[in-house]
């Protein structure tokens, strides 16, 4: 990933957004393509590495680890390294992360309505061919 100038308008735009605006700042902390997935597929427990990857089908384990290292930076993943061999590691959700499990539901909720919404709306277009 490359680092971002301090003084570039993008980040001097992100910091304002995030500094001026608290739902602006929530969402860049679970924004991104992977980011909600992963702490939903973590609602239910504990989980190793592997079981979050074979979990979320498309996802490189290059980008989980960095999602997780990330979330966990921020205090919504926590990671448990147990003194093992081969050594085991589990990431779950903290309790700030959990009070996030009904907001994401309610999202799901709307994304559904708004997906049918929008396929409703969509009208197929028919090929007329003439031979």
């Amino acid at each position: 990933m490359g680092i971002k100038k301090e003084n570039s308008t993008n980040s001097i735009n992100a910091q304002y957004l995030t500094q001026e605006c608290d739902l602006t700042y929530a969402v860049c902390k679970i924004g991104g393509r992977w980011k909600l997935l992963i702490l939903c597929k973590l609602e239910n427990g504990k989980l190793r590495f592997s079981e979050i990857r074979r979990r979320i089908p498309g996802i490189t384990e290059r980008m989980l680890t960095l999602q997780l290292r990330e979330m966990e930076k921020e205090g919504l993943v926590k990671r448990t390294v147990y003194a093992e061999v081969p050594p085991r590691v589990d990431y779950e959700l903290t309790e700030i992360a959990e009070e996030l499990v009904p907001i994401w539901k309610q999202l799901d909720q709307w994304g559904k309505k708004h997906r049918e919404l929008i396929q409703s709306q969509i009208v197929p277009v028919e090929c007329n061919h003439e031979n």
